[in-house]
């Protein structure tokens, strides 16, 4: 496929499909680039939101991203600019209505491609956002390398591509399509026809076709003909596995600093086998998590951040800095601990599989606390005038498993204060 080509579909079908009516109903918040998310993995919590801030959004799509980071730097009273960047008219004009529906004035619109990024002259950027894109791109180290060339040094990238193990059966159903609508014009140079012919395939596919067996994709099919389009008659996209992921980020002169979430990450997750998991501590962090995409076989996409090999800084939240303020993703910290009950389990479920944490007997306490206001040396205070013989040893110890289990889910995250 062609770049025009892949220009063509998304300005017959612009992904995902957004009504730009709706910004007055809700804000699409996800990962990356989660303003709390992204300060955690890439700024090790310390990013002082006062200070300008230039973030790039590389392939924005209807503006998911964009729209949200530029939101949350505008909630900030960040002077931030966010340049926005997508190939598709269409999309971009999604995206910019949107915008102007939440009277947002932080973002700067263009019409490039990435890879034509270092003839832009567009400066340097604080933060990189490209989220699924890379996998589209004939040579997805060149597009990477495109973004990195323009990172600041002590900067960092929000990323996402598709995993292979989760999209079972996309690819076969893909290659059927192109059998029975090869000679087809591309998107955008035919009345739907391609579409058409997806819908009554889906319709026919037997209970044995892997596609039919795989209930992670339909996030895709809830999404009307574009998300039809963009998972079954795109004929350019591809898979990741974890490793690749790091070979990958390694040839563009970078460096993985967190998978989210990270508790699909970790074997501990999925088994409790001691044997098996002594036998993983041994691993790079990187190494576990390739196994655990193995055990659990289920992502679809990897959502992940990296920063420059030279960025050697403090890129990743420490958990165990009294300093430190937790910071819930969403809601308060006293509604979420009225709803616990001692000895509780938190539960998550995601692509299918349940994930269980057992919280501790401080968990309810420690929640309740977490106002983004207190840091983790004044809720141990607090906690220490209720029971004088709770040392920070034995709070730092429940804080730790609780953190496991929040921040695992991406739930929880961790800043602190900006200096004076």
């Amino acid at each position: 496929m062609t770049d025009d080509a892949v220009r063509a579909q998304y300005e017959a079908y612009p992904y995902p499909s957004r009504d730009p009516a709706d910004e007055s109903k809700r804000l699409v918040e996800g990962s990356p680039s989660h303003i709390h998310e992204l300060n955690h993995y890439v700024f090790g919590g310390r990013r002082d939101w006062r200070k300008p801030f230039r973030a790039l959004v590389a392939g924005g799509g209807t503006g998911d991203g964009a729209i949200m980071l530029a939101q949350h730097l505008a909630d900030a009273e960040c002077p931030a600019e966010v340049i926005y960047l997508d190939l598709s008219d269409a999309a971009r004009d999604i995206a910019r209505a949107r915008a102007e529906a939440r009277g947002l004035a932080n973002i700067a619109f263009h019409s490039l491609s990435l890879l034509d990024l270092p003839a832009a002259d567009l400066g340097t950027f604080d933060y990189v956002d490209c989220c699924g894109v890379l996998h589209h791109l004939e040579d997805p180290a060149a597009g990477l390398k495109a973004l990195a060339g323009v990172l600041a040094p002590d900067g960092g990238m929000g990323l996402m591509v598709y995993g292979e193990l989760g999209r079972t059966g996309v690819y076969d159903v893909q290659a059927m399509l192109r059998t029975l609508a090869s000679d087809d014009p591309p998107a955008g140079q035919a009345p739907g026809e391609q579409v058409v012919l997806a819908k009554r395939l889906l319709r026919q596919l037997p209970a044995t076709n892997r596609f039919k067996r795989n209930s992670l994709v339909g996030d895709h099919l809830d999404g009307g003909d574009a998300g039809l389009y963009d998972l079954l008659l795109h004929s350019r996209d591809r898979t990741y596995r974890v490793a690749e992921i790091a070979a990958l980020a390694s040839s563009a002169g970078l460096r993985v600093t967190a998978f989210i979430e990270p508790a699909r990450y970790d074997a501990a997750s999925y088994i409790n086998d001691r044997r098996i998991l002594e036998r993983l501590a041994g691993l790079s962090w990187l190494e576990r998590a390739a196994f655990a995409e193995l055990l659990a076989g289920n992502m679809r996409k990897h959502v992940f951040y990296a920063v420059k090999k030279a960025n050697r800084g403090p890129v990743v939240a420490d958990a165990g800095d009294p300093g430190a303020i937790p910071r819930l993703r969403v809601g308060d910290g006293q509604t979420l601990a009225a709803t616990l009950k001692p000895g509780q389990t938190l539960t998550a479920t995601v692509d299918g599989v349940t994930l269980r944490f057992p919280l501790p007997p401080l968990a309810s306490a420690m929640i309740a606390r977490m106002d983004g206001q207190r840091t983790l040396g004044a809720i141990h205070g607090e906690l220490v005038g209720i029971d004088p013989g709770l040392d920070w040893d034995a709070f730092k110890k429940q804080f730790d498993s609780l953190y496991g289990a929040l921040a695992g889910t991406g739930q929880l995250y961790l800043s602190f204060p900006p200096p004076r």
